[in-house]
Protein backbone atom coordinates (compact mmCIF):
# COMPACT_ATOMS: atom_id res chain seq x y z
CA UNK A 1 0.00 0.00 0.00
CA UNK A 2 2.83 2.39 0.86
CA UNK A 3 4.54 1.68 -2.48
CA UNK A 4 1.26 2.35 -4.33
CA UNK A 5 0.85 5.71 -2.61
CA UNK A 6 4.47 6.66 -3.39
CA UNK A 7 4.08 5.72 -7.06
CA UNK A 8 0.81 7.64 -7.36
CA UNK A 9 2.25 10.79 -5.81
CA UNK A 10 5.37 10.64 -8.00
CA UNK A 11 3.36 10.20 -11.21
CA UNK A 12 1.05 13.08 -10.26
CA UNK A 13 4.01 15.40 -9.59
CA UNK A 14 5.70 14.41 -12.84
CA UNK A 15 2.48 14.93 -14.79
CA UNK A 16 2.07 18.44 -13.37
CA UNK A 17 5.70 19.29 -14.19
CA UNK A 18 5.64 17.83 -17.71
CA UNK A 19 2.37 19.45 -18.75
CA UNK A 20 3.58 23.06 -18.96
CA UNK A 21 6.94 22.03 -20.40
CA UNK A 22 5.32 20.08 -23.23
CA UNK A 23 2.94 22.93 -23.91
CA UNK A 24 5.75 25.48 -24.01
CA UNK A 25 7.81 23.41 -26.42
CA UNK A 26 5.12 23.43 -29.14
CA UNK A 27 3.43 26.82 -29.27
CA UNK A 28 0.50 27.11 -31.63
CA UNK A 29 0.87 29.63 -34.42
CA UNK A 30 -1.24 32.78 -34.27
CA UNK A 31 -2.35 35.30 -36.83
CA UNK A 32 -0.36 38.44 -37.43
CA UNK A 33 -1.00 41.02 -34.73
CA UNK A 34 -1.15 43.97 -37.14
CA UNK A 35 -3.29 42.14 -39.68
CA UNK A 36 -1.07 43.47 -42.48
CA UNK A 37 -1.16 40.34 -44.63
CA UNK A 38 0.44 40.52 -48.10
CA UNK A 39 -1.89 41.16 -51.04
CA UNK A 40 0.48 40.26 -53.85
CA UNK A 41 2.76 37.40 -54.82
CA UNK A 42 6.21 37.24 -56.35
CA UNK A 43 6.96 35.87 -59.79
CA UNK A 44 10.22 34.03 -58.96
CA UNK A 45 12.23 32.70 -56.04
CA UNK A 46 14.10 35.99 -55.66
CA UNK A 47 10.91 38.08 -55.61
CA UNK A 48 8.84 35.72 -53.45
CA UNK A 49 6.52 37.57 -51.07
CA UNK A 50 7.33 36.94 -47.40
CA UNK A 51 4.49 35.71 -45.20
CA UNK A 52 4.52 34.65 -41.57
CA UNK A 53 2.82 31.67 -40.01
CA UNK A 54 -0.84 32.32 -39.35
CA UNK A 55 -1.13 35.00 -42.03
CA UNK A 56 -3.51 34.57 -44.95
CA UNK A 57 -1.92 36.11 -48.02
CA UNK A 58 -3.92 37.00 -51.12
CA UNK A 59 -2.88 37.71 -54.68
CA UNK A 60 -4.40 38.30 -58.09
CA UNK A 61 -3.01 36.96 -61.32
CA UNK A 62 -3.75 35.15 -64.53
CA UNK A 63 -3.84 31.49 -65.41
CA UNK A 64 -0.35 30.57 -66.52
CA UNK A 65 1.42 32.83 -64.00
CA UNK A 66 3.79 31.47 -61.37
CA UNK A 67 2.96 32.81 -57.90
CA UNK A 68 5.64 32.66 -55.20
CA UNK A 69 5.58 33.17 -51.43
CA UNK A 70 8.18 32.42 -48.75
CA UNK A 71 7.97 31.66 -45.04
CA UNK A 72 10.34 30.64 -42.20
CA UNK A 73 10.36 27.21 -40.56
CA UNK A 74 12.52 26.14 -37.63
CA UNK A 75 13.61 22.87 -36.09
CA UNK A 76 10.82 20.67 -34.73
CA UNK A 77 8.05 22.34 -36.72
CA UNK A 78 5.74 20.67 -39.23
CA UNK A 79 4.47 23.34 -41.66
CA UNK A 80 1.13 23.03 -43.42
CA UNK A 81 0.53 25.10 -46.56
CA UNK A 82 -3.02 25.63 -47.79
CA UNK A 83 -4.00 27.42 -50.99
CA UNK A 84 -7.38 28.30 -52.48
CA UNK A 85 -7.64 29.44 -56.09
CA UNK A 86 -10.83 31.25 -57.12
CA UNK A 87 -11.49 30.57 -60.78
CA UNK A 88 -13.34 32.67 -63.38
CA UNK A 89 -17.02 32.07 -64.05
CA UNK A 90 -16.48 30.31 -67.37
CA UNK A 91 -13.55 27.96 -67.79
CA UNK A 92 -12.71 24.43 -68.81
CA UNK A 93 -11.11 21.67 -66.82
CA UNK A 94 -7.74 22.74 -65.39
CA UNK A 95 -5.20 21.30 -62.95
CA UNK A 96 -3.45 23.41 -60.30
CA UNK A 97 -0.38 22.40 -58.33
CA UNK A 98 1.22 23.59 -55.07
CA UNK A 99 4.97 23.04 -54.69
CA UNK A 100 7.18 23.78 -51.66
CA UNK A 101 10.95 24.28 -51.88
CA UNK A 102 13.54 24.67 -49.14
CA UNK A 103 16.28 27.29 -48.85
CA UNK A 104 18.45 25.38 -51.34
CA UNK A 105 15.50 25.33 -53.76
CA UNK A 106 15.09 21.60 -53.43
CA UNK A 107 11.51 20.49 -53.92
CA UNK A 108 10.17 19.03 -50.70
CA UNK A 109 7.74 16.15 -50.78
CA UNK A 110 4.44 16.46 -48.95
CA UNK A 111 3.79 14.04 -46.12
CA UNK A 112 0.11 14.12 -47.02
CA UNK A 113 -2.45 16.45 -48.55
CA UNK A 114 -3.82 17.23 -52.03
CA UNK A 115 -0.79 18.87 -53.62
CA UNK A 116 -2.30 18.74 -57.10
CA UNK A 117 -5.99 18.88 -57.92
CA UNK A 118 -8.12 19.19 -61.05
CA UNK A 119 -11.01 21.66 -61.11
CA UNK A 120 -13.95 20.52 -63.19
CA UNK A 121 -15.43 22.72 -65.88
CA UNK A 122 -17.26 25.68 -64.30
CA UNK A 123 -15.97 25.01 -60.75
CA UNK A 124 -15.80 28.15 -58.62
CA UNK A 125 -12.55 27.30 -56.82
CA UNK A 126 -9.95 24.62 -56.13
CA UNK A 127 -8.23 23.93 -52.79
CA UNK A 128 -4.74 22.51 -52.34
CA UNK A 129 -2.88 21.36 -49.21
CA UNK A 130 0.69 20.28 -48.52
CA UNK A 131 1.79 19.03 -45.09
CA UNK A 132 5.56 18.93 -45.02
CA UNK A 133 7.73 16.58 -43.05
CA UNK A 134 9.02 17.75 -39.68
CA UNK A 135 11.93 20.17 -40.00
CA UNK A 136 15.13 18.56 -38.72
CA UNK A 137 18.01 20.24 -36.98
CA UNK A 138 20.65 18.34 -38.94
CA UNK A 139 20.95 15.98 -41.92
CA UNK A 140 23.56 14.32 -44.08
CA UNK A 141 24.72 16.35 -47.10
CA UNK A 142 23.24 13.83 -49.51
CA UNK A 143 19.85 13.72 -47.79
CA UNK A 144 16.80 15.71 -48.86
CA UNK A 145 15.51 16.21 -45.32
CA UNK A 146 13.81 19.55 -44.54
CA UNK A 147 16.16 21.84 -42.62
CA UNK A 148 15.52 25.13 -40.77
CA UNK A 149 15.41 28.25 -42.89
CA UNK A 150 13.32 29.86 -45.62
CA UNK A 151 10.78 27.84 -47.57
CA UNK A 152 9.23 28.82 -50.89
CA UNK A 153 5.66 28.17 -52.04
CA UNK A 154 4.93 28.06 -55.76
CA UNK A 155 1.37 27.98 -57.06
CA UNK A 156 0.60 27.52 -60.74
CA UNK A 157 -1.66 25.78 -63.22
CA UNK A 158 -0.08 22.78 -64.93
CA UNK A 159 -2.82 21.67 -67.30
CA UNK A 160 -5.52 23.77 -69.00
CA UNK A 161 -7.02 24.50 -72.37
CA UNK A 162 -5.54 27.16 -74.63
CA UNK A 163 -8.77 29.17 -74.45
CA UNK A 164 -8.43 29.56 -70.67
CA UNK A 165 -4.84 30.83 -70.71
CA UNK A 166 -4.56 34.36 -69.30
CA UNK A 167 -7.94 34.51 -67.56
CA UNK A 168 -7.94 36.36 -64.22
CA UNK A 169 -7.77 34.34 -61.00
CA UNK A 170 -7.26 35.13 -57.33
CA UNK A 171 -5.42 33.04 -54.76
CA UNK A 172 -5.34 32.76 -50.98
CA UNK A 173 -2.39 31.11 -49.23
CA UNK A 174 -2.00 30.35 -45.53
CA UNK A 175 0.90 28.69 -43.71
CA UNK A 176 0.41 27.10 -40.29
CA UNK A 177 2.90 25.14 -38.25
CA UNK A 178 2.64 22.51 -35.54
CA UNK A 179 5.45 21.98 -33.03
CA UNK A 180 6.31 18.28 -32.96
CA UNK A 181 9.14 18.44 -30.42
CA UNK A 182 10.76 15.38 -28.91
CA UNK A 183 9.33 12.60 -31.12
CA UNK A 184 11.10 14.12 -34.15
CA UNK A 185 14.17 15.57 -32.42
CA UNK A 186 17.60 14.50 -33.64
CA UNK A 187 21.09 15.05 -32.33
CA UNK A 188 23.23 17.67 -34.02
CA UNK A 189 22.37 21.11 -35.37
CA UNK A 190 22.76 23.07 -38.58
CA UNK A 191 25.52 25.67 -38.50
CA UNK A 192 23.47 28.29 -40.35
CA UNK A 193 19.81 28.23 -41.42
CA UNK A 194 19.04 27.93 -45.13
CA UNK A 195 18.10 31.59 -45.50
CA UNK A 196 18.95 33.75 -48.53
CA UNK A 197 21.71 36.19 -47.72
CA UNK A 198 22.89 34.42 -44.57
CA UNK A 199 26.48 34.35 -45.88
CA UNK A 200 26.44 38.09 -46.52
CA UNK A 201 25.00 38.69 -43.06
CA UNK A 202 27.76 36.59 -41.48
CA UNK A 203 30.43 38.66 -43.24
CA UNK A 204 28.84 41.85 -41.92
CA UNK A 205 28.96 40.51 -38.37
CA UNK A 206 32.67 39.78 -38.79
CA UNK A 207 33.31 43.32 -40.01
CA UNK A 208 33.80 42.36 -43.62
CA UNK A 209 32.12 43.57 -46.79
CA UNK A 210 28.51 44.71 -46.64
CA UNK A 211 25.63 43.70 -48.85
CA UNK A 212 21.89 43.26 -48.96
CA UNK A 213 20.27 40.57 -46.83
CA UNK A 214 17.46 39.08 -48.87
CA UNK A 215 15.36 37.76 -46.02
CA UNK A 216 14.00 40.00 -43.29
CA UNK A 217 12.22 37.49 -41.11
CA UNK A 218 13.17 34.61 -38.88
CA UNK A 219 12.19 32.70 -35.78
CA UNK A 220 11.03 34.82 -32.84
CA UNK A 221 13.59 33.24 -30.51
CA UNK A 222 16.33 32.85 -33.10
CA UNK A 223 17.02 29.91 -35.37
CA UNK A 224 17.31 26.66 -33.42
CA UNK A 225 17.50 28.81 -30.33
CA UNK A 226 18.14 26.28 -27.58
CA UNK A 227 19.13 22.80 -26.55
CA UNK A 228 15.85 22.17 -24.73
CA UNK A 229 13.50 19.47 -25.99
CA UNK A 230 10.60 17.70 -24.31
CA UNK A 231 12.64 14.51 -24.70
CA UNK A 232 14.40 15.65 -21.51
CA UNK A 233 11.05 15.54 -19.68
CA UNK A 234 10.19 12.03 -20.80
CA UNK A 235 13.74 10.82 -20.15
CA UNK A 236 13.44 12.11 -16.57
CA UNK A 237 10.03 10.45 -16.16
CA UNK A 238 11.48 7.14 -17.39
CA UNK A 239 14.41 7.36 -14.99
CA UNK A 240 12.16 8.07 -11.99
CA UNK A 241 9.78 5.25 -12.90
CA UNK A 242 12.70 2.84 -13.27
CA UNK A 243 14.00 3.83 -9.83
CA UNK A 244 10.56 3.42 -8.26
CA UNK A 245 10.14 0.03 -9.93
CA UNK A 246 13.50 -1.08 -8.51
CA UNK A 247 12.52 0.05 -5.01
CA UNK A 248 9.14 -1.67 -5.29
CA UNK A 249 10.72 -4.91 -6.47
CA UNK A 250 13.16 -4.87 -3.60
CA UNK A 251 10.40 -4.29 -1.04
CA UNK A 252 8.26 -7.10 -2.46
CA UNK A 253 11.07 -9.66 -2.63
CA UNK A 254 13.04 -9.01 0.54
CA UNK A 255 10.57 -10.92 2.73
CA UNK A 256 9.40 -10.30 6.29
CA UNK A 257 12.70 -11.02 7.98
CA UNK A 258 14.81 -14.00 9.04
CA UNK A 259 13.34 -17.39 7.99
CA UNK A 260 12.04 -19.51 10.89
CA UNK A 261 14.23 -22.45 9.90
CA UNK A 262 17.44 -20.50 10.46
CA UNK A 263 18.62 -20.81 14.10
CA UNK A 264 19.37 -17.59 15.95
CA UNK A 265 22.96 -16.64 16.39
CA UNK A 266 24.48 -17.59 19.70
Amino acid sequence: MRITRVLGAALLALGLAAGPAAADSSPSPSASADGDAPTRAGTSFRTATEIDRGQQATASGSTGDYLYWSFPADTGQRPTVKATVKLPDAHGSETWQLDVYDGLRRRQSCQYGAQSRTAAQGAASVELTCVLRTVRGWAEPWANDPLPGTYYVRLTVVDLGAADLGKPVSAEVRVDSKGIGGPAAVDGSLGKPLVPGIAVKSEEEKGGSKGAVLSSFGSDDGWSSGWWSDRWVWTGIGAVLAALAGIGGYVLTRGSGRPSRVPPNV
